[in-house]
């Protein structure tokens, strides 16, 4: 017997009282979707927006910060935020990793490793429970520019 598939949190959404209420899951939602998706780093509001009017391109900033908060409300983005930076976007696809921020055009990129055991870092007796790591430096782009 064929399984019935499971509603995404964006398909049905339970307000504090009351049945589920259902969460089109719209041309806007999915153009920012894919956007973020098939980046390689992390995207700024405004990148998104850009990328994302390629394929709805009557779409506002708006509409992309609403759509932003139903899309980390349902675990399927994350926010990625650097001291005094303004926030930005990724898949909740993406293992464990850290950052890279270049100083010159200020974009963020993903750095797929981690250098391990922070724990032997931590001062005696403390418990480390999570950790971020951010590099800074000049992007390969940057670096090429006199």
């Amino acid at each position: 017997m064929p399984s019935t598939p499971r509603p995404s949190p964006l398909d049905t959404a339970t307000p504090a009282a009351g049945p589920p209420t259902v969460q089109r899951d719209t041309r806007q939602r999915a153009a920012i979707r894919a956007a973020i998706e098939q980046s390689t780093r992390p995207l700024l509001p405004a990148e998104i927006l850009e990328r994302a009017q390629r394929e709805v391109e009557a779409m506002g900033i708006a509409t992309v910060y609403r759509n932003l908060k139903l899309l980390i409300d349902a675990n399927e983005i994350r926010l990625v935020e650097l001291p005094g930076e303004a926030a930005r976007y990724e898949s909740a696809r993406h293992a464990h990793h850290h950052h890279f921020q270049c100083r010159r055009c200020a974009r963020v990129f993903d750095v797929h490793a981690c250098p391990g055991d922070f724990a032997s870092m931590a001062p005696q007796g403390f418990k480390v429970e999570a950790h971020e790591l951010t590099l800074y430096g000049t992007c390969a782009e940057c670096g090429r520019q006199p």
